[in-house]
C-alpha cells in the first residue's frame, strides 16, 4: 500500500499546489501546465522509453538464454555465491538469480544503462521464482533493488558528454567526486538494508568482500586520477565498456557453441519473454511519470527547495548548494526531469560553476528509485513494496549529502 499512498499523494499535492497558486498567486495556467504535463509523461512513457526498451530488452533476454544454454550465468553464480548467500541468504548459491544479479550490477558499473535494465529485469523475474508470495517482494528482492536505486557507476559517461556540449573547460573532472558518492551512497545501502534484515556484516566473507571491493574502488580512483589525462578517461571508458559488452555476447554464443546447443532457437526463446515483459510495464510506468509530472508542474518541488535553503540559512550553513536541490529531489522520481534540471542549471550558472559542477555529480551519483521500483516491480506484479521505497530514497539521500560533500571539497 505505501506505493499506492505516495502515487496518489503526488497528485494530491500536487492540485492543492496548483489551487494555492491560483488563489494566492493568480497564475490562471498552472492547471494547464499540469494537464499538458500529464499527457506528455504518459506519451513519454510509452514511445520514448516503453517502445524502444521492448527492443533492447528483446536483444538481452534473447542473450541471456544462450548465456544460461552456455552455463556461463551459472558459473558467474558459483563464483559470487559465498558473498552474495550471505547478502542474499534467501537465495540458493548456485540459483541462476545470482548470475542474473551480477551481470546487472556489472552493466550499471560500467555505465551500460541500455543492457543493465533488461538485465535488472530479468533478475529481479529470477528471483520472483523463489518468492513464496508473490505480490509482496521477499528481503532479496528489496537488497537487489536498493542496491540498484543506489545506481553505483565506474564513470559517467552520459554526463561527461553532456558537460563537454556545453563547453566544459574539462568535462570529466566529476569523475572522481561522482565515483565516491555513488560508492557511499552504494555502501550506507547495503549496510542500511543489511541491518533491517540481520545480515551478519561483520561474516568475515562479507567484511572480505567489501574490503576488497573497497579496494578495487581506491585502485580505480588512483588508476584514473593519476595515470590518465581527462581525455584519455573517456576514452578508455568508452573502449572498455563497450569492448566487455562485445565480450559478453561474444562468449555467451561461443560456449553454448561448445556446447553444441542451438544457440538461435535460444536466442528466440528467449527474445519472447523480452517482448511479453515489455508490455507488462507500460500501465506501471506511465502511471508513475504521470503521477511526477504533477508534483513538478504544480511547483512543488521548488517550494522544497526554498524551504531548505531557508533552513540551512538559518542555522548558518552555507547554502550555496541549494539551486542544485531540484536535481537532486528530481534524480529520485525521473532521470529525464533530473537531466532537463541538470542541464538546465549549467546553462543558468555555468557549466564549470559551483553549482554546474555539483548537478553532474548529482546525476551520476544515483539512480531514480520510483521509476526502478515501479519498473522492476511492476515487472513481475509486485504490488506492496514493503519497506523499499524508504531505504531507497534512504540511499538517495546519501548519495545527495556526499555529492554535496564532495562539491564543496573540490570545487567550492
Amino acid at each position: 500500500m505505501a506505493l499506492s499512498y505516495i502515487w496518489a499523494g503526488f497528485f494530491i499535492v500536487g492540485f492543492l499546489a496548483a489551487l494555492a497558486k491560483l488563489v494566492f498567486l493568480g497564475d490562471t495556467e498552472v492547471f494547464k501546465k499540469i494537464v499538458d504535463g500529464t499527457f506528455e509523461a504518459a506519451r513519454f512513457g510509452v514511445m520514448d522509453i516503453s517502445l524502444p526498451l521492448a527492443g533492447v530488452m528483446t536483444l538481452w533476454m534473447g542473450i541471456m538464454a544462450i548465456g544460461e544454454k552456455a552455463g556461463a550465468i551459472s558459473a558467474v553464480a558459483r563464483l559470487i555465491g559465498p558473498f552474495f548467500s550471505r547478502i542474499f541468504p534467501g537465495v540458493p548459491r548456485d540459483h541462476p538469480a545470482s548470475g542474473h544479479m551480477v551481470m546487472n550490477y556489472s552493466a550499471n558499473f560500467l555505465g551500460l544503462d541500455n543492457a543493465a535494465t533488461p538485465l535488472g529485469l530479468k533478475a529481479m523475474q529470477s528471483l520472483q521464482t523463489l518468492n513464496p508470495n508473490p505480490e509482496e517482494p521477499t528481503d532479496a528482492q528489496i537488497m537487489f533493488l536498493v542496491l540498484n536505486t543506489a545506481g553505483m557507476t565506474l564513470i559517467p559517461v552520459s554526463v561527461i558528454a553532456q558537460r563537454a556540449i556545453l563547453g566544459a573547460a574539462d568535462p570529466a573532472d566529476i569523475f572522481i567526486p561522482t565515483l565516491i558518492a555513488t560508492y557511499f551512497g552504494s555502501l550506507v545501502a547495503l549496510v542500511a538494508v543489511g541491518l533491517k534484515q540481520r545480515i551478519r556484516l561483520t561474516d568475515p566473507v562479507v567484511l572480505a568482500w567489501l574490503g576488497g571491493l573497497t579496494a578495487v574502488m581506491l585502485g580505480i580512483v588512483w588508476y584514473f586520477s593519476q595515470m590518465l589525462t581527462r581525455e584519455e578517461i573517456q576514452v578508455v571508458s568508452r573502449v572498455v565498456a563497450n569492448f566487455l559488452l562485445l565480450g559478453i555476447i561474444v562468449g555467451f554464443i561461443a560456449g553454448a557453441l561448445w556446447k553444441r546447443e542451438n544457440v538461435f532457437d535460444a536466442f528466440i526463446e528467449g527474445a519472447k519473454g523480452g517482448i511479453q515483459m515489455s508490455f507488462t510495464i507500460i500501465p506501471f510506468l506511465v502511471g508513475m511519470l504521470v503521477a511526477i509530472s504533477v508534483l513538478r508542474n504544480s511547483g512543488v518541488l521548488e517550494g522544497l527547495v526554498s524551504v531548505v535553503a531557508l533552513a540551512a540559512t538559518s542555522v548558518g550553513l552555507n547554502a550555496d548548494f541549494a539551486p542544485a536541490l531540484p536535481t537532486a529531489l528530481m534524480k529520485s522520481l525521473s532521470g529525464s526531469g533530473a537531466r532537463a534540471l541538470s542541464i538546465e542549471a549549467m546553462k543558468t550558472y555555468g557549466v564549470d560553476s559551483f553549482i554546474g559542477h555539483l548537478v553532474a555529480i548529482l546525476q551520476g551519483a544515483s539512480d531514480t528509485t520510483f521509476y526502478i521500483i515501479a519498473l522492476y516491480f511492476g515487472s513481475v506484479g509486485i504490488k506492496r513494496t514493503r519497506y523499499a521505497i524508504g531505504y531507497g530514497l534512504l540511499a538517495d539521500a546519501a548519495a545527495v549529502v556526499a555529492a554535496i560533500g564532495v562539491a564543496y571539497l573540490f570545487f567550492h
